[in-house]
């Protein structure tokens, strides 16, 4: 007799995404609960209920364990930021980024990678990367749609206006750990849309001048 299903061939690896997932979540815990520089396979290992392992058949050391699943979780996607308005599309930008920021996993976990950072360079280029990217996905949306409703001109610059988008929401919750209220959000986004519309917008970037 014949079986419907097939094995997979020998030696494969199989890895289930429900433990892959286990895993994630368990080294998101374990990471906000004692930081990188405390962090150990072992720990997470029994956190998720699984050997070590399952855990080196996907990632081959805790940095890489790290990087991955952060980098993962920092790469999910913002919704369409396209309201019809500039003021618009900043309430929700800002809604959504202080969600993110303000949750206890996220305001215990970026502090402690941003100063472990300054002691790994690995660490670090992949930050300076992931938040490079991230920085003109947000300025790359937002700022040309402003640019195509003529709300700023052409020649904004995209990273200096997401600094000052971004800037006081990662100042507030991960340097001075102050709740975001409605208000404060409100109060932002005034003031952002102002300071980039002020005299024109942000301005753009000047060549250094030529030694002579």
């Amino acid at each position: 007799m014949t079986s419907d299903k097939r094995r997979a061939p020998a030696g494969a690896a199989v890895l289930r995404g429900d433990i892959t997932r286990a895993i994630r979540r368990a080294l998101m815990q374990e990471l906000a609960a004692v930081g990188y520089g405390r962090l150990s396979i072992e720990a997470v290992a029994r956190r998720a209920g699984v050997g070590k392992t399952a855990i080196y058949r996907r990632w081959s050391s805790k940095l890489d364990l790290v990087i991955e699943t952060v980098v993962a979780a920092a790469g999910s996607k913002l919704p369409a930021l396209d309201t019809g308005s500039l003021r618009g599309d900043l309430t929700l930008l800002f809604q959504v980024v202080a969600h993110a920021l303000s949750h206890p996993l996220a305001s215990q976990i970026i502090p402690d990678l941003l100063a472990e950072a300054a002691r790994n360079p690995t660490i670090d280029e992949t930050l300076q990367q992931l938040l490079r990217a991230k920085q003109q996905e947000i300025g790359g949306r937002l700022i040309s749609l402003a640019v195509e409703r003529g709300e700023l001109p052409a020649d904004t610059d995209a990273d200096a206006a997401v600094d000052l988008i971004v800037g006081p929401l990662y100042w507030r919750l991960a340097i001075a750990r102050t709740p975001l209220t409605p208000t404060y959000l409100d109060l932002l986004v005034e003031s952002v849309a102002i300071g980039l519309t002020a005299n024109g917008t942000v301005p753009r970037q000047r060549e250094a001048p030529v030694p002579r």
